[in-house]
């Protein structure tokens, strides 16, 4: 699968990318729970590497083939 996100660049919360993958308000459940994609916390500021959001998005990946 192609990237879906720009693995050389930074995304933050209000970015329209993010919603391909979850809401603003599902994101913080995620980071709550520790799930959800990797990301950096600079004090309340929430940072989403690229390359993080494009492995857990491939992680996400069900194979329906064998089932």
């Amino acid at each position: 699968m192609s990237n879906l996100f720009d693995p050389d660049r930074a995304y933050v919360l209000g970015d329209q990318e993010l919603d391909v993958i979850a809401t603003r308000d599902k994101l913080a459940q995620w980071r709550h729970r520790n799930t959800g994609p990797a990301f950096h916390k600079f004090g309340r500021k929430i940072v989403y590497r690229g390359v993080d959001l494009n492995d857990w998005v491939t992680a996400q990946r069900v194979d329906t083939q064998g089932i």
